[in-house]
């Protein structure tokens, strides 16, 4: 089975600071008194889609913030990309399984000579005629087929 499909795209994500809301808080866990008094955690909320990113894991604010600009990015590019997935699935769901028995036509070069299509029980003994882009008979058999 051949399938034609359109080239993937690279997920690009622009982020504008208009597009989240940052909150600063005290971060938790083990840290005595720099944790209690520092607003060193950061939360990220996604305005347009409502992704909430957190991340507690440095000392420093600014470093959390950077880490939580990335995970709410690596987040909106995989949304993107399981949209762009489920278009692709709409196209393949289309397409018949790929499996023994399912075949079109078959193509007999050796011990003697035979294209038949399997659908229609269609043969043709010439089989250079047929690579070479003689499928009239084949359409014509088809199509009486379906009218059938």
């Amino acid at each position: 089975t051949v399938a034609v499909m359109p080239e993937p795209e690279d997920v690009e994500v622009d982020l504008k600071p208009d597009d989240y809301r940052l909150d600063k808080f005290c971060a938790s866990g083990p840290g005595g008194q720099h944790v209690n008094k520092t607003e060193s955690a950061v939360r990220m909320t996604h305005i347009p889609t409502g992704i909430v990113v957190r991340c507690q894991n440095e000392r420093s604010q600014h470093k959390n913030r950077a880490t939580a600009l990335k995970l709410l990015k690596a987040k909106l590019i995989q949304m993107e990309e399981a949209k762009r997935d489920k278009e692709m699935s709409k196209l393949y769901g289309e397409k018949g399984e790929i499996a023994w028995g399912s075949q079109i036509r078959s193509y007999v070069l050796h011990p003697y000579q035979l294209v038949k299509d399997h659908r229609t029980n269609f043969e043709v003994g010439n089989v250079n005629a047929v690579l070479d882009g003689d499928l009239d008979g084949f359409i014509e058999a088809y199509l009486k087929s379906r009218k059938a």
